[in-house]
């Protein structure tokens, strides 16, 4: 089949888009991916176009320190986007995920607000169709001093794999939609009239970052170092360690610009060397730095920005495996530094990555592994490196019990064990935790009878332990 003839097509997606309020931009930017797509594009980037990026080319956050007067300047000309469309379904929530309870009761959400206070910044959240309304009822619930804007991100149709048109769900149309991934931020900046009501504020910098990473927020260093410096765009990437082998990596195109190659973007046969640490170093971070007067005259230029595709293939029902399968068309944010003459990466502290991506995730952030403070912020606990233990706490809980949201609340309803002094943690089968469990060193715990298994008060384990 000539996989071009399949383009009248387009016709259809032209109109459910038109029919659901979405701006022509919006209908620009999916047709130039459909395109793509239907022209037997991947998205792929192999190793061969590609090449490592050698330490001595990026500078280290460390090296910054004296550009932090200059970041305090333009504190007033800066903003803080946050990604807020996501629901956390990987997680079993069927809610906006900035308003799970995460530190002392505090949601993602109260904890962005008070970060934002604290620094007399401004903040603007890009919502999703599937959080927006939820995140301005929660807003309206906590009345923060200074209300953050708000903005939508749009959303693609998604396509049926076999004939490549429109996917139809009677059963639940939301099904029909995915979003565009986070790489819609700059288009919807500027739809929605928010890029430019910024710079009418006189605002001339964002930091673009994930609603689910608390160690993101403004840093004066380097917001000084991006501003003196002139650059239009920076990437905050991190070394990578063998927790981080699937994340997207910073490379460099082959004698040229900086580029970002996400795993879903990667053949098959490249695999081993995408998740060699070694050579491909650096992953990122999803902090993002962009000049936002930069951007308005880029859109003005090229209309949309054409960041590099991603295809996706999934059942159309993400809870329905026999659904239709489908690809979902989206792009990365990041992936802009390969457009961007004079982009930049800057080598960061693990400290500002700090995500809650599953449940393992979230009952490390949640233990004495961290400790949180309004003024400062979520912090790896000082007491767990005391005695040259590692930041990071490898935590491994059995998914059939603890993979969703509410299974891990019923496990841990009277408080999370202490783990500050916890290397590793492994749980195998039902196991409930009763309150003031101290687990210590390398532990597995397993249990396979009927019953749940349980660790009683006041226990304390050190080693691995059956039930």
């Amino acid at each position: 089949m000539n996989r071009e003839s399949l383009l009248p097509h387009l016709g259809e997606f032209a109109a459910k888009m038109a029919k659901a309020g979405l701006r022509p931009l919006v209908l620009d930017t999916f047709a130039h991916y459909y395109r793509k797509l239907a022209s037997g594009a991947t998205g792929l980037i192999h190793d061969a176009d590609i090449q490592p990026v050698a330490p001595a080319e990026i500078p280290n956050f460390s090296a910054l320190a004296g550009y932090a007067p200059a970041g305090e300047r333009l504190l007033p000309r800066t903003v803080r986007i946050v990604l807020n469309g996501g629901l956390g379904t990987s997680m079993g929530l069927i809610g906006p995920k900035s308003l799970l309870k995460v530190k002392q009761g505090r949601s993602f959400l109260e904890i962005i607000l008070r970060q934002a206070e604290l620094t007399n910044s401004r903040l603007a959240l890009m919502n999703s169709f599937n959080t927006h309304t939820a995140t301005l009822a929660a807003l309206e619930r906590l009345k923060p001093a200074r209300m953050p804007l708000c903005f939508l991100q749009h959303k693609f149709p998604k396509v049926l794999q076999g004939s490549l048109r429109p996917a139809s769900w009677p059963a639940n149309r939301e099904l029909e939609w995915n979003p565009p991934g986070h790489g819609d931020v700059y288009a919807a900046l500027h739809a929605s009239g928010m890029l430019q009501s910024l710079l009418n504020d006189g605002v001339r910098f964002a930091f673009i970052c994930n609603s689910d990473n608390l160690g993101a927020n403004i840093d004066e260093a380097l917001l000084g170092y991006f501003g003196e410096k002139g650059l239009p765009f920076m990437m905050e990437v991190a070394e990578k360690t063998p927790a981080d082998v699937k994340g997207g990596h910073l490379a460099r195109q082959r004698g040229g610009r900086l580029v970002l190659r996400e795993s879903a973007q990667c053949p098959k046969e490249d695999i081993a060397a995408f998740e060699d640490i070694r050579r491909y170093r650096y992953f990122n971070t999803n902090n993002i730095w962009i000049n936002l007067d930069f951007l308005k005259e880029f859109i003005r230029r090229h209309r949309i920005v054409e960041l590099p595709m991603i295809v996706n293939p999934k059942p159309l029902d993400p809870r329905n495996a026999a659904s239709p399968p489908v690809y979902q068309i989206e792009t990365a944010m990041g992936s802009a530094i390969s457009l961007i003459e004079g982009a930049a990466a800057v080598n960061v502290p693990r400290a500002r990555f700090l995500p809650v991506k599953t449940c393992n995730d979230l009952l490390a952030v949640r233990s004495d592994c961290f400790v949180y403070s309004e003024r400062e912020g979520l912090k790896i606990n000082p007491a767990r490196t005391a005695g040259g233990r590692s930041e990071r706490i490898k935590i491994r809980l059995d998914p059939a019990y603890y993979g969703k949201f509410d299974l891990l609340e019923q496990r841990f309803a009277h408080g999370e064990p202490s783990l500050v002094a916890c290397d590793e943690l492994t749980v195998q089968g039902d196991v409930h935790f009763e309150k003031e469990v101290v687990i210590r060193g390398a532990v597995t715990i397993t249990h396979s009878g009927g019953e749940p298994g349980r660790i009683r008060s006041g226990t304390v384990v050190e080693g691995d332990l059956a039930l």
